[in-house]
């Protein structure tokens, strides 16, 4: 899996910009995202299974995001986008210059 964590928080130095980490059963990593990013991943595998650990209960009216293919991110998802299945939810999120952060 490919996992992506992009700083929302306008008042970061860092805001804008991503780190991504590979994760697999045979490396073991594991990714912290804080409050204030959002997240992204992309199976590179015929199937993964990912766990989370949370602060809080599920709350879909709270739920949002940016879409994958956002030029001025310009994520490289290891993987020919051809190759992509987004869902219909996700086919419709924000580009992150229209992206309303709650994260100030």
């Amino acid at each position: 899996v490919l996992d992506v964590a992009l700083d929302l928080r306008k008042h970061s130095i860092t805001y804008g910009q991503y780190e991504t980490i590979l994760l697999s059963g045979t490396n073991k990593n594991q990714l912290f995202i804080p409050k204030g990013f959002a997240h992204g991943f992309i199976v590179l595998s015929e199937s993964a299974i990912l766990s989370y650990k949370v602060d809080n209960y599920y709350n879909p009216d709270s739920e949002s995001g940016i879409v994958w293919n956002d030029p001025d991110l310009n994520i490289d998802w290891k993987i020919n986008k051809a190759d992509i299945v987004i869902s219909e939810k996700d086919s419709k999120l924000s580009t992150f210059n229209n992206f309303v952060t709650p994260f100030e």
